[in-house]
């Protein structure tokens, strides 16, 4: 099972790398051009420079080549900087990864304690007090989230966290946690709302199931009967929505970065596109989707880990 999931994530992949060449060279603008600037006017230089970026070569000879050279771990050559795409995004995917996990710390805990409880004291105000606060946060586009926080503990009301959270990369990141904290909360209150839902929503439905009824007539506590019996088999969608919501981070980070400043993939992607610099766009977009399999891959691993039906299944 897992050998023919890792073949679907890498066709997943070639179609993408397809995807984004194609894209990328569907873009309005010459490179060139762009690098050369006022020069582009010398066609012996424009000629000169097209040759060096390989863009006198058929679409297909560019693809492959640019398909090989990333099989090989070689991004190439940022258009607008002149440097290794590698090295550049190496501080930025740091920097990204821990707000990914300090988002995931934030929301997946909170998500299942107010999911299961929801389930628990279906239809009590702390019920309709979780309902409507997670449809009312899943109603929000994350920068208007992300603003209120600003607004309310960086500028307006209280001033104890930075507006702009801007990493400095001569300083260990552990000596500058505050900066993550506005975009971490605005992330994880952008993806807690649909890993509660969706684990109240099946938590309802296993409490009802008649193997809950019979450890409750056993005399178990509630406790044992919510965290032993309904959740591993309550856990098995949520894992799902959990690991969709994980790779929509790795995406969803491009307007919180915007937002805050922040110096991640998510504006490194914005100002790649703003540019025209198509090694670093090409990069971006297939170590999002790489990110999106992988996720997805480990959703169906663990649930078959904790499906016992499954695990059966599968001997």
């Amino acid at each position: 099972m897992i050998l023919i999931r890792i073949g679907l994530g890498l066709v997943t992949l070639f179609l993408v790398s397809v995807l984004v060449f194609a894209a990328t060279q569907a873009l309005p603008g010459d490179p060139a051009r762009a690098i050369l600037g006022k020069d582009a006017a010398d066609k012996a230089r424009y000629e000169a420079l097209r040759r060096q970026l390989n863009l006198d070569r058929p679409l297909y000879k560019q693809y492959f080549g640019w398909l090989g050279d990333v099989a090989t771990g070689n991004f190439g050559t940022s258009i607008a900087q002149g440097t290794s795409v590698t090295g550049l995004l190496k501080d930025k995917i740091l920097n990204s990864a821990v707000l990914v996990l300090c988002a995931a710390i934030l929301s997946i805990p909170i998500s299942l304690i107010l999911g299961s409880l929801s389930a628990l004291w279906r239809d009590t105000r702390f019920d309709s007090t979780t309902t409507i606060g997670s449809l009312s946060l899943a109603a929000l586009p994350e920068f208007v989230i992300g603003i209120g926080l600003i607004l309310l503990f960086a500028t307006a009301v209280f001033h104890v966290l930075p507006a702009v959270s801007r990493v400095d990369p001569l300083v260990p990141l552990t000596d500058q946690l505050d900066v993550f904290v506005l975009p971490a909360v605005t992330l994880a209150l952008a993806v807690a709302p649909y890993i509660t839902r969706i684990l109240r929503a099946s938590m309802v439905e296993v409490l009802e199931s008649e193997y809950v009824m019979m450890a409750r007539l056993k005399g178990l506590p509630e406790r044992t009967v919510l965290w032993r019996h309904a959740m591993p088999n309550a856990i098995v969608p949520t894992i799902q929505v959990v690991a969709l919501q994980l790779a929509w981070l790795t995406g969803g980070v491009v307007v919180v970065e915007y937002l805050f400043g922040f110096p991640g993939i998510g504006q490194a992607l914005v100002d790649a596109v703003a540019n025209r610099d198509m090694p670093m766009v090409q990069a971006l977009c297939l170590l999002i989707a790489g990110v999106y399999v992988v996720c997805n891959l480990l959703a169906d691993i663990l649930t078959i880990l904790v499906s016992p039906r499954l695990r059966t299944g599968m001997r």
